[in-house]
């Protein structure tokens, strides 16, 4: 591996006006192809095999035109204090919003509430208006949303107070935005201070903005081929960046160190790549492991998010490998800060201290202390996440400056907290003798389970082999109380059947969410145990011990847990969370563990990767094992500390987003990354080094004998190819 890359590096340094004009090439290619590419197909959320989702499919099927999927919206009208919604002049402004938002365009429908059973509040101060849309979420125009919110407005100037809710408004998902340019703005910033050159601090924004790019480019142009959204490029974007940034520092990083020992550029180059381009290959493939493995889950939507992101991050490596020595050609020198570029190439002596081989010391003077505080540290992170509740946050969860969550909180206060949540039941009464009998049977059923205030009468569709009803339950969309109803239609499910010869099925959005958290939790050990046990054997193979990968993949569990315990005290417990702007506490998304384990686990094993082989070189050089320590950390360390930073301000950019969820995942994130880096892998890691001492490079015989040599840490390059006499000569290019 390490000869095979080190080759490589010397002909894209040699070629480097070949190499960047192929890259160059391909990403106008592409680019082009993206521009004539057809428009991204709508993204669908849906959850095979859970009950939620059959009842959705079966409602499009026997009910056609119903519009099932389509967009809606509700609009929510208070009359003045101490006044009545009924009274004439009231219910007047109501029908004429009503009849305006009804001709404007993509509307199929809107109801007068007056006519709807149900729409007014019993204390008659409050109505709502249901509008539906021909569109999807998100793909409402523009000109439809105006005239909703035109419409709101109209009311509101009649006295009345107007707020829209439901999914009309929703906005359509966008990769990219002023997150990523905060990260790429405080990334500069660090790479600034940790090469002390504008130039090497460049050269990884550079390379990750076209690793990203032509990512980016490739998902728009097979969008319509793959079934790839800008919503799928989402993590692609986030994990492109993330990675380029990192791989290219790494390279960098280590082109500078060979430079300072003297050698020429492109020698540098060469064995840049042949070292840490090895690091570079093996971490990016932990990554690619960690994101096709939420193809398990068994979540459309996730799977392709995760192949789209492990296809950039492919691209993030195969950048680094080639991209980068070819304009390390163009640089030579330049990388390097003005004093030590003045040297003429000079080595530097690899005695030189520096703050990780201080830190690398330190610890190895006290490694049990320093394991101890480490692990305790994060189990005290960890503890809140014992409290973890799972579920979607909804409408409830946004800000009260948006006219969603104050139409939410309308509807809680006129009709019950409930309301916001109904249960949508699907009878199926195909093949029974009285269908109408059958329904009202299973109405009366739903009706008397506790929790639930209200069922609406059966609605049955042109075949009369289908009816809907909603059933409201007493508490809100995401408290426990709502499952346990959920749950308890569903026990009674059977006994109907057996009953009425129907089939009952509970659907609607707050069954979707109940059935979309179990299901990422029955996930979840799956996931794990194919993210984990791949990547064990892989780190197996690229360290030649057992020990290490174990180590890594618990220390890896640790920093999850203990973020996740950062998730739950800040969203459910409300601690800090005035300072976030985080406004309404509640259940943690219950994407959250899974998306944290594909890309964190990911991100760490880089951290790993690239520390502990530049640990494992030294050992296998000949030092000894603390002595090997110091060494990796001297060399490494600062970068290390570096790609954290920079990761952790590309995530930490999240927070500062309106949407809960988005915020949640950058508090998720950027708090995961900081416990690893900072506490697993910087301080943990090397203590655990030390106690093992020489049992940490440990491998039995026979798994010695099957595993394959890759040599990442580059000890055959010397007797491969020996360095040439001019090869320590100052050249300038």
């Amino acid at each position: 591996m390490a000869t095979f890359l080190y080759r490589l590096g010397r002909w894209a340094f040699v070629r480097r006006r070949l190499v960047t004009f192929l890259w160059v090439a391909v990403l106008a290619a592409v680019g082009v192809l993206a521009a004539k590419a057809p428009a991204a197909p709508d993204d669908g959320f849906a959850m095979p095999g859970t009950e939620a989702q059959k009842a959705f499919d079966l409602m499009n099927e026997r009910f056609p035109g119903g519009h099932a999927d389509g967009a809606s919206a509700r609009l929510v009208f208070v009359a003045p204090s101490g006044q009545k919604i009924t009274a004439a002049p009231h219910q007047q402004a109501v029908e004429r919003t009503v009849d305006e938002v009804a001709h404007s365009e993509q509307v199929t429908g809107a109801v007068n509430p007056f006519t709807m059973q149900g729409a007014v509040s019993a204390d008659g101060t409050t109505a709502y208006a249901t509008v539906n849309y021909s569109a999807k979420a998100g793909d409402v125009s523009k000109g439809a949303t105006e005239a909703l919110e035109r419409a709101a407005q109209h009311g509101r100037d009649a006295g009345l107070k107007v707020e829209i809710g439901g999914n009309a408004l929703m906005a359509k998902g966008e990769a990219g935005g002023s997150s990523e340019a905060i990260g790429m703005a405080l990334s500069a910033v660090v790479l600034v201070i940790t090469f002390g050159s504008l130039v090497a601090a460049g050269l990884p924004l550079l390379t990750a903005v076209v690793g990203v790019g032509l990512g980016m480019a490739l998902i728009t142009a097979l969008g319509s081929t793959l079934g790839l959204s800008a919503t799928t490029g989402t993590l692609a974007m986030m994990l492109g960046l993330a990675v380029g940034i990192d791989y290219a520092v790494f390279i960098v990083s280590r082109y500078r160190a060979e430079l300072t020992e003297g050698r020429t550029p492109q020698e540098a180059a060469a064995r840049a790549v042949g070292t840490a381009g090895s690091a570079v290959v093996f971490a990016g493939l932990t990554v690619v492991i960690a994101l096709a493995g939420l193809s398990v889950v068994g979540i459309p939507i996730l799977a392709k998010m995760g192949m789209a992101a492990a296809g950039t991050v492919v691209i993030a490596v195969l950048v680094a490998l080639t991209l980068v020595p070819a304009l390390l050609g163009f640089l030579g020198r330049k990388v390097l800060p003005r004093k030590a570029r003045k040297a003429r190439g000079a080595a530097v002596p690899a005695t030189k201290e520096n703050g990780g081989a201080r830190w690398a010391r330190f610890i190895l003077r006290r490694p049990l202390a320093v394991l101890l505080g480490g692990v305790i540290g994060l189990g005290v992170l960890a503890a809140p996440a014992l409290d973890l509740r799972l579920g979607l946050p909804g409408d409830e969860a946004k800000p009260t400056s948006t006219t969603q969550r104050r139409a939410y909180d309308l509807l809680s206060e006129g009709f019950g907290p409930g309301f916001n949540g109904p249960l949508t039941i699907l009878v199926d009464t195909k093949g029974v003798a009285d269908p109408k009998a059958a329904a009202g049977e299973v109405a009366k059923k739903v009706s008397g389970v506790p929790g639930v205030i209200a069922v609406t009468p059966p609605m049955f569709n042109q075949a009369g082999d289908t009816a809907l009803l909603n059933a409201v339950p007493a508490t809100g969309p995401s408290e426990a109380e709502t499952k346990d109803i959920v749950h308890a239609i569903r026990a009674d499910a059977a006994g109907l059947k057996s009953a009425t010869g129907a089939t009952v099925l509970v659907s609607g959005t707050t069954a979707m969410n109940i059935d979309v958290s179990q299901k990422m939790s029955d996930a979840l050990l799956p996931y794990l145990a194919v993210v984990v046990g791949l990547a064990v054997v892989l780190l197996m193979v690229v360290f030649r011990s057992v020990l290490v990968p174990l180590k890594a993949a618990l220390g890896f569990l640790f920093s999850v847990v203990a973020a996740l315990g950062a998730v739950v005290a800040v969203f459910q417990w409300g601690w800090l969370a005035d300072l976030i702007g985080v406004e309404q506490t509640g259940p943690v998304m219950s994407m959250m563990p899974i998306f944290m384990i594909g890309v964190v686990f990911g991100l760490a094993m880089d951290y790993e990767v690239f520390l502990v082989t530049r640990i494992r070189e030294g050992y296998v050089h000949g030092e000894q094992p603390g002595e090997a320590i110091v060494t990796g950390f001297r060399h490494n360390a600062r970068v290390v500390t570096a790609a954290a930073f920079i990761m952790i301000a590309v995530f930490a950019g999240f927070i500062g987003m309106s949407e809960p969820m988005i915020k949640m995942m950058g508090l998720g994130l950027a708090a995961a990354v900081a416990f690893d880096a900072f506490i697993v892998r910087m301080t943990i890691v090397p203590a655990v080094l030390a106690l093992l001492g020489r049992r940490a490079w440990w491998l039995p015989r026979w798994l010695d004998r099957l595993i394959p040599d890759v040599d990442v840490e580059g000890s055959k390059l010397a007797a491969t190819v020996p360095e040439p006499p001019a090869a320590r000569e100052t050249v300038t290019v």
